[in-house]
């Protein structure tokens, strides 16, 4: 029996975005991004390669009002692929996390992808520290939250983020981003003991 390509193409245009991409769950952490929001792409990309898909993605947006809309957009875009290219989800782990240092950062991220969404964010009293200036004057902590919100909504995963402690904060986005890319990876990752989806309701 051929192998199944677990992979989707979406398309979504409203008058404050336009965005295409490609995703392949099954990949080698290859990418072609651009969001018009340089930061953005390198996150998405440290994302790709840290789980293993293959992203393609371009994305128009009102960059002239805010940076938000993309940003959430790109989320709820790449959820719904994500979401899509799982299928049935036979075989996976279901569960993943990951704890992924970057400097003076320490991310962990903990997921199920149980179809019910659901997203935390915590926050330590050392990362309460970290610095609320914008990354170029362009990204932010609460952009990050967009994003993960958006995605964590439209992919129907149960996301946990805890940030354990940070000071820059290019490098706890980033450790952030990574950290995500591995417990996903790990989620999405089949297990040959597995028969049908990993839930005694049959159903994920």
């Amino acid at each position: 029996m051929a192998k199944q390509i677990r992979s989707a193409k979406l398309a979504r245009k409203t008058t404050e975005t336009d965005i295409k991409l490609t995703l392949s769950l099954d990949g080698k952490g290859s990418s072609s991004i651009d969001t018009g929001i340089p930061f953005f792409d390198h996150m998405l990309t440290l994302l790709t390669r840290h789980s293993l898909f293959d992203l393609k993605l371009k994305a128009k947006g009102d960059l002239e009002v805010d940076l938000h809309h993309t940003v959430e957009d790109v989320g709820l875009c790449i959820g719904q692929a994500f979401d899509n290219a799982l299928k049935t989800k036979a075989g996976i782990r279901r569960y993943g996390r990951a704890d992924i240092p970057m400097m003076d950062s320490l991310a962990s991220v903990i997921l199920d992808l149980s179809g019910r969404p659901y997203f935390k964010y915590n926050k330590t009293k050392e990362s309460s520290k970290i610095s609320v200036r914008r990354i170029r004057n362009e990204f932010d902590m609460g952009l990050l939250r967009e994003f993960m919100v958006a995605f964590t909504n439209s992919a129907g995963i149960d996301l946990h983020i805890t940030l354990v402690y940070a000071e820059d904060i290019h490098h706890a986005i980033e450790s952030i981003f990574k950290a995500l890319g591995r417990a996903l990876g790990e989620a999405v990752s089949k297990d040959p003991r597995i028969k049908g989806v990993l839930s005694t309701k049959g159903k994920l």
